[in-house]
């Protein structure tokens, strides 16, 4: 996994998303409540292990696209393990970055309140500004 270079900003830039953060944590909540089968922690970050049913691994690349997008700090890695898609995370070697990979571990749990979560450990969210 090819993590960014130490220095790069903490910061969630969706202000050329084609969706809104709350559409996102909605995506997320749809993606694990439908494929989720584990989450683990790594030497390096989290990993999610989802069932590969059709569909699933393009989702996975597609949001782990948009994620990088925003969030420069993260490092993403999705294969294939024929019954699964498995989903590696990691951030920079930062305080915050690691606080916000640790909520990004619990998306699984509570979805509810994540924006606030992830500001008050630090994150500077900038949202889309306008509808495509």
């Amino acid at each position: 996994m090819d993590i960014p270079a130490p220095g790069t900003p903490v910061v969630c830039d969706m202000s050329t998303a084609s969706d809104t953060p709350r559409q996102r944590l909605d995506e997320y909540h749809e993606l694990f409540g439908r494929h989720l089968i584990a989450r683990e922690r790594t030497a390096q970050g989290i990993r999610f292990r989802l069932r590969a049913e059709p569909g699933v691994a393009a989702w996975v690349r597609d949001l782990a696209a948009r994620e990088k997008a925003c969030c420069a700090f993260f490092a993403f890695d999705v294969t294939g393990t024929g019954e699964e898609v498995v989903w590696d995370c990691a951030v920079i070697d930062d305080e915050t970055a690691r606080a916000v990979l640790d909520e990004f571990y619990h998306l699984t749990d509570d979805l509810e309140g994540a924006m606030e979560r992830l500001t008050a450990k630090g994150l500077w969210i900038t949202p889309r500004t306008s509808t495509p």
